[in-house]
């Protein structure tokens, strides 16, 4: 017979990778420590793989256990979106979201699943880079909005924080060159102000050879050999090569992505898509209050 993991199990599991600690785990899904540890036990005597190993008086996670952990938030999201698809009021209208097109990876397969959840929803998507969209949303042009975040506004909610990484094409080598060419964004892009920081502080030369918005142009000028970029994990594309250190390339501060909502607005359509969102993207623990995040 297959084995059917317990939905139970999985979220006390994602719970302990979360809080770090199985006594905090055992408070945040109301049961007894001693029960906690037996569904851990439960799920370990399933797969045939310990899932946790000691580390002086703790346990922590082992490489099996991240793996699992990965597939229950999946098994979770799966879960929660067909219930909610059932005891969702049945929504109805437009809704319109705002995104750079550095994060659109992601997104067709979600608004997708998305929408066979709300039929009767239309989503309307906008592609600008960051400081366009925050214009918008004060103009009540869009009603939510995926934003890189650095401090631009205290309503947003950050949810979701990436690597953010030198790249350039695996089949040239133009980042060898003594001046390296870059392709960037525009002056205001906060990636580029930090891309060139960070070569200056090594002393590393450097020129802009192409500005733009527009990420699939800069992929493509990446993937042609043409520059080095800056981009987030998962804007990386086959045919990139990820720079390190050891080719001459300082680690970068992450991305942290954040959503938005119009000052004001009351929308029961951009609640329930910020929260699907959240649910399908979210990397830290439930999309953390900007006072929480900021710490």
């Amino acid at each position: 017979m297959p084995i059917l993991l317990d939905p139970d199990h999985m979220r006390t599991l994602v719970a302990i990778a979360e809080s770090g600690s199985f006594t905090r785990a055992a408070d945040e899904v109301h049961k007894a420590q001693s029960a906690v540890s037996m569904q851990m036990k439960r799920l370990e005597d399933q797969l045939g793989r310990p899932l946790f190993e000691r580390e002086g008086r703790q346990s922590r996670l082992t490489a099996d256990g991240m793996r699992l952990v990965e597939f229950a938030r999946r098994l979770l999201r799966l879960n929660d979106e067909a219930v909610a698809s059932f005891r969702a009021p049945g929504l109805s209208g437009h809704v319109r979201l705002g995104t750079p097109d550095d994060y659109m990876a992601n997104f067709p397969q979600l608004l997708s699943r998305f929408a066979r959840a709300h039929p009767s929803v239309e989503v309307t998507v906008m592609c600008e880079p960051t400081s366009e969209l925050l214009k918008r949303l004060q103009q009540d042009d869009v009603d939510l909005a995926i934003i890189t975040y650095v401090g631009q506004t205290q309503r947003a909610r950050i949810f979701r924080r990436e690597r953010l990484l030198w790249v350039t094409s695996d089949r040239h080598s133009v980042h060898e060159e003594p001046t390296v060419p870059l392709a960037l964004g525009r002056p205001d892009c906060s990636w580029r102000a930090t891309a060139i920081l960070a070569l200056d502080s090594i002393a590393r030369r450097h020129r802009l050879v192409f500005t733009s918005w527009n990420a699939p142009i800069v992929g493509q000028a990446i993937l042609e050999g043409f520059a080095v970029s800056v981009l987030p994990e998962s804007a990386l594309q086959p045919g990139m090569r990820v720079l390190t250190a050891g080719d001459g390339f300082p680690e970068l501060p992450p991305v942290e992505i954040a959503l938005v909502r119009a000052a004001g607005a009351i929308n029961p359509l951009a609640e329930a898509l910020e929260r699907y969102i959240v649910s399908a993207l979210d990397n830290i623990g439930g999309g953390l209050p900007l006072s929480v995040a900021a710490e």
